[in-house]
C-alpha cells in the first residue's frame, strides 16, 4: 500500500525540482500541506499532489493559448 503522506524530500523528487523548490510551493500556497510531530515536519497527501499536477496543466494550457493568441494578433498585424 503506497503511504498517504509524503516528505517535502519525496515531493521534490517525484517533480523533478529541489527541495527547497517544494518548500516555496508550500509556503505559496500552490501546494497544500501539513505539520506534523514534534519537530513540525511538512508532509503532503499524495493525492494533493496529483491535484497539483493537474493545476499546473490546466495553467500550462492557458498560458500557451495566450502565446497562441498573441502570435496571431502578432501575425494579423503584420499583414
Amino acid at each position: 500500500m503506497a503511504p498517504r503522506f509524503v516528505p517535502l524530500s519525496d515531493v521534490a523528487e517525484m517533480l523533478s525540482i529541489s527541495a527547497s523548490q517544494a518548500y516555496a510551493l508550500v509556503r505559496s500556497g500552490e501546494l497544500r500541506a501539513i505539520k506534523v510531530g514534534g519537530r513540525g515536519q511538512w508532509r503532503v497527501e499524495t493525492s494533493e499532489i496529483e491535484d497539483y499536477i493537474q493545476r499546473s496543466y490546466a495553467a500550462t494550457a492557458r498560458l500557451l493559448e495566450q502565446e497562441r493568441e498573441l502570435e496571431q494578433s502578432t501575425e494579423r498585424e503584420r499583414r
